[in-house]
C-alpha cells in the first residue's frame, strides 16, 4: 500500500500554520483546482501532490523544497517497506501452506 501520511502531515501543517490561513479550498484554487477536495484528499493521505504542482506548493506555503523532497522520500521508504513486507508475508503464507499440503 502506498504511503502518502509525511507529505499529508507537511501540508496540512504548512497550510494551518500560514499567514493567511488558507482553507483547503483556497489552497486548492490557487493550485489551480477547481474545488478543496484535491487538498482534503492529499491531507488524508489518499493522494500525493503531482510533481509539476510541487514548486508551486512550496512557494505558496512557504516550505523549503528539501522539506518537501524529505517527506516524499520518506513516504516512499515506508511504500517500499509496506511492499516487500506484504510480499514476504505472502510467500510465507504460500510456504506454509504447501507444507501443510505435503503433509497430508
Amino acid at each position: 500500500m502506498r504511503s502518502f501520511k509525511n507529505i499529508a502531515s507537511l501540508i496540512r501543517t504548512k497550510r494551518i500554520g500560514h499567514p493567511q490561513n488558507y482553507s483547503q479550498s483556497d489552497l486548492s484554487l490557487l493550485l489551480g483546482y477547481k474545488n478543496g477536495q484535491f487538498i482534503s484528499n492529499v491531507e488524508r493521505g489518499l493522494c500525493n501532490v503531482p510533481l509539476k504542482m510541487m514548486k508551486k506548493i512550496s512557494e505558496v506555503l512557504d516550505i523549503n523544497p528539501d522539506d518537501l523532497k524529505s517527506a516524499i522520500l520518506k513516504d516512499h521508504e515506508e511504500t517500499l517497506t509496506n511492499y516487500f513486507n506484504k510480499a514476504a508475508a505472502a510467500k510465507s503464507s504460500s510456504n506454509r501452506a504447501s507444507t501443510s499440503a505435503e503433509a497430508l
